[in-house]
């Protein structure tokens, strides 16, 4: 396992636990109690952890890991989702895309598909997002029009939310809106840690003609502190095969089309 990868799992052990040893966590992720140590130590200079005798604790600001660490996390998942939701997708339609790693694989998708990228004297598609990482990485796509919302950027999600974000929400229309999230729940529907992050999402959500929540198995039966929404906003529910027959059920028996989305046959095990 590379470092950052094993950076990555030790973030992730500590969202599941809230707190870890350093010997607990060096044998979870199979290397020394010195790695564990020096990748602890590594994490606290970016104030992603906080350092306690003998382990580590989440930092008390480290409510979502930022995208820089989450992205080789369950990406064969957030892959097969991608390639999943960029097949609803037309030519000359009007995109929304939320933040996250998986609404970000969906603009690489969609960025990469011949159809978008044959020369033309006008964009092929447009991306309507509040997610900087996404808007930075189609920027250079001549044959994608960009508009990105403006508003306030959280650090770790590169979301931009607020009023300027949901007042350019409020002047367009989109013709499908792909919106991330951090738990999906039959019930509760789609969730996210931050108010202000659900609150755009859904107000995205609600421009679309079409609204799709993404997610990938892991986050199915997760209930976050703030609420997107269920069949009141979203349609389609896109996840990979790894989602449970019963649990697709129960959404379906909800009103939400499932659709599940299955990777490549040469990346299947």
């Amino acid at each position: 396992m590379k470092r950052h990868e094993r950076m990555n799992a030790l973030l992730e052990l500590l969202g599941e636990r809230g707190r870890v040893d350093v010997e607990e966590a060096a044998t979870a992720l199979e290397v020394s109690a010195a790695t564990m140590r020096r990748d602890m130590d590594a994490l606290a200079e970016q104030q992603l952890l906080t350092r306690t005798r003998g382990g580590a604790v989440l930092s008390s600001v480290a409510y979502d890991l930022p995208i820089r660490y989450k992205h080789a996390h369950r990406s064969a998942e957030k892959e097969a989702v991608a390639q999943a939701a960029a097949k609803l997708v037309d030519r000359g339609d009007v995109v929304g895309l939320s933040g996250g790693t998986t609404t970000t694989a969906i603009a690489r998708a969609l960025a990469t598909r011949p159809d978008f990228a044959e020369a033309g004297p006008q964009p092929h598609l447009t991306i309507v997002t509040n997610s900087l990482n996404i808007a930075n990485e189609l920027a250079v796509r001549p044959q994608i029009k960009i508009v990105l919302t403006g508003g306030v950027a959280h650090s770790r999600s590169f979301e931009l939310v607020g009023p300027f974000s949901e007042l350019v929400l409020q002047q367009i229309s989109i013709d499908i809106a792909f919106i991330g999230a951090n738990g999906m729940d039959p019930v509760m529907g789609a969730t996210v840690h931050d108010e202000a992050e659900a609150r755009v999402n859904r107000l995205m959500a609600e421009r679309a003609r079409r609204a799709v929540v993404v997610a990938d198995s892991s986050k199915i039966g997760e209930r976050c502190f703030a609420r997107v929404g269920g069949t009141d906003v979203f349609d389609t529910f896109i996840t990979d095969a790894s989602a449970k027959e019963s649990t697709r059920r129960e959404f379906a028996d909800r009103g939400l089309r499932v659709v599940t989305a299955r990777p490549p046959a040469s990346e299947r095990v």
